[in-house]
């Protein structure tokens, strides 16, 4: 690695904060590294950079929260100055709106870029690997069901039936096979494999519910468990909407074996974990 690359990368490291396991940057600290001499001119990219951030849909509140700073006056005092908390993001986005003829801010925009870059992938596997163990918990779940379902009473054509009848009422009235068409789902592929983790979640939630009542309450038969079952999934379709959240409008995901492909292994055994 270039010697001046490595420098770049050090003086940034050493001023990062991290607070409640976030990191940030502060805009004060910043504004030397990028070498403004100003407090005014550094908030002026600070500004444009915030306008980029409105035009991308990002959160402000997330990217720019504002921060109070205390700096010594003259006289010793200690006074209150405006300073911003910033992000990896909202230090590109200063970097990319910054004076181009400076040096140092080309510098920073290779960093910050490749930084949020690297930040953005981590984020995507976790966020692949957290849907790969949903889908795997829920397959241990449904098997858990059918067990239940077959000990009271109730036959895999039974079982199936009230599978296909919870989803309509977690999907809103919308089938299994109406979802499947809806996300393309290839006919000899289970739905679960396209749904987004807050969908599989809720479908998991819904058939635990169903299984733990079921043996409570020593339900037997179709009938009754399907009441069961299609309750525990309206109760469940409730909380999402009560929250803005509509499982039938949610859009499918990439078919979970790729993402397992994609991640090189299977996700941990879920045996014993309920």
């Amino acid at each position: 690695m270039d010697k001046q690359i490595e420098a770049t990368q050090a003086s940034f490291e050493e001023i990062k904060h991290i607070e409640n396991n976030v990191e940030f940057w502060s805009a004060r600290e910043l504004m030397p590294l990028l070498e403004y001499t100003t407090w005014e001119k550094f908030e002026n990219a600070i500004k444009r950079a915030i306008i980029a951030a409105q035009t991308s849909g990002a959160s402000l509140e997330d990217h720019f929260p504002g921060a109070a700073k205390l700096v010594l006056t003259g006289s010793g005092a200690e006074r209150k100055v405006t300073d911003y908390k910033l992000t990896r993001y909202a230090c590109y986005l200063i970097a990319q709106n910054g004076d181009p003829r400076k040096k140092a801010i080309a510098q920073a925009q290779t960093y910050f870029a490749a930084q949020t870059r690297k930040q953005e992938l981590t984020d995507q596997h976790q966020a692949e690997v957290k849907r790969v163990e949903a889908r795997e918990r829920l397959t241990a779940t449904e098997k858990k069901f059918s067990g239940v379902l077959n000990a009271h009473g109730v036959d895999s054509k039974g079982i199936a039936e009230i599978r296909s009848s919870g989803d309509q009422e977690l999907f809103g009235g919308h089938s299994t096979a109406d979802m499947k068409s809806k996300y393309g789902v290839p006919s000899a592929k289970p739905l679960a494999d396209y749904l987004p983790t807050i969908t599989l979640k809720a479908k998991d939630l819904a058939t635990e519910m169903t299984s733990v009542n079921t043996l409570q309450n020593e339900l037997q038969g179709k009938p009754i468990v399907k009441r069961e079952h299609d309750q525990n999934n309206r109760s469940v379709r409730q909380a999402l909407l009560e929250r803005s959240i509509k499982p039938e409008a949610l859009a499918a995901q990439e078919d979970i074996g790729k993402v397992k492909r994609r991640l090189g292994k299977a996700p941990k055994e879920l045996k014993g974990k309920e």
